[in-house]
Formats: structure tokens, sequence, C-alpha cells
């Protein structure tokens, strides 16, 4: 991956002087088309949140990797998941695949204390995986969910390295990069994740859209549609 740059290198806001975040954008020649990294770090209201999300290419069938996490007084909260590019239901190989050697870090969160079910519609979760891990977290259980986060890197690393060809045979079925469109407009809408408006109080609604633009189209630049 090389790092481009972005005019978002230190994000402003009209509400707070100085900095309050920055944006990091890399791409790529390989399975791996771009990663975006957005931090949000306003000390004055206790905001420190950080998101990484890395695209697999439009065609292909890589999930993508997404990892945030936000501290805001003393509460944590984190989100950690391999976005399907398919349907799970209809394509097992793909699902066994991709998600088996997860389920076990998966269920192993259930078993760490001060963890609590963050508050997450089935609109939005219905975009993820049902392998999402996302919860309020205290100091404790936060460090808890590293060996987790780590287990789901590894296996998304272990699949971009090497895609199973029976899984990515499977999905042959699948338009991916339409769907992936579809997905990406409908995960970063306002209408469907309410931190947008959050984002927009901090940033402005013409930076909001730009950022929105990135994780739609992984392109600085391109304005977002709306998802229907």
């Amino acid at each position: 991956m090389v790092e481009l740059p972005t005019p978002w290198a230190l994000l402003t806001g009209e509400a707070f002087p100085g900095p309050v975040g920055s944006v990091r954008y890399f791409t790529g020649t390989g399975p791996v088309a771009s990663v975006v990294h957005i931090s949000l770090v306003v000390p004055a209201v206790g905001l420190d949140s950080h998101m990484v999300f890395a695209f697999g290419t439009a065609d292909s069938a890589l999930p993508h990797f997404t990892l945030d996490a936000v501290h805001t007084g003393d509460d944590y909260a984190f989100h950690l998941d391999l976005v399907q590019r398919a349907d799970l239901a209809s394509h097992p190989v793909y699902t066994d695949s991709v998600y088996g050697p997860l389920t076990d870090a998966h269920d192993s969160a259930a078993r760490i204390d001060g963890l609590s079910p963050a508050a997450v519609g089935p609109r939005q979760r219905a975009l993820m995986s049902p392998w999402m891990l996302v919860h309020r977290a205290d100091d404790a259980a936060l460090r808890a969910v590293t060996p987790l986060a780590e287990t789901y890197l590894e296996q998304w690393l272990s699949l971009a390295g090497a895609f199973p060809p029976e899984a990515a045979e499977e999905v042959e079925d699948t338009d991916l990069a339409d769907r992936d469109h579809r997905l990406r407009t409908a995960l970063f809408s306002r209408e469907v994740d309410p931190v947008w408006a959050r984002v927009d109080r901090l940033l402005g609604p013409a930076t909001t859209d730009a950022l929105r633009g990135l994780l739609i189209t992984g392109h600085p630049g391109d304005t977002p549609r709306e998802a229907s």
C-alpha cells in the first residue's frame, strides 16, 4: 500500500479552534484497493475516535476489514467486522471459508466482563456480518478485546494473501462490484447511520460529505449519492 495525500491531513471545524482530527489514505494495486483511517480528537468535548476501513477491490470477494474505537468520557465503544461481499445465506462455502475461523473469537466476546451491547439498529446490522462485534466497554474489557481484533485482522490478511478459490467460485453468481457500491452507499449514508449528523456538527456538511464520498468510492473528491 502507498500513502497518498488528501485535503484532510488536518481536519478543522468552526466550533473548535485548531485541528480536530486527520485522515490517512492508502491505495494498492493488489487485492486491497484502499485503506482509510479517520481520527477525530477533541479533548474539549472528551472525544477520541479512530476508524480504519480496508477495502477489497470492487470486483473481489475479499471482505472489507473495519475496526473503530471511540473514547468518550470514561466509556469506550468499538466495532469490529469483516464486511461480507455476497449473500451469506445462499453461499455456505463463502460463509464457512471467510467467517468460520472467526467463530470462536466472536463467541468468546460474550464471556468478557465489562462489555455491553452498543445501540445499533437492525438496518445497520443488516449491512454488516453476523460475526460483527459492536459493544460498549470499560477499560479492562477493551484491553481484553485486543486478541479478538488480532484474530479478525489475521483472518482478513490471510484471505487477502490467498482467497480460497472454492469460495470465490461460489460467488461468481454475484455482481460483486454493483453489490459493493450499493452496500457502501447504504453503509455510509446519513439515513442509515446517525453518526454523520454528529460529524456534521464537528466538521460541517461539506467536509462530512467529502469523507463519506471517500469511504463509498475509495477516491478523494468523489461525491456520494444517498442510499434509497
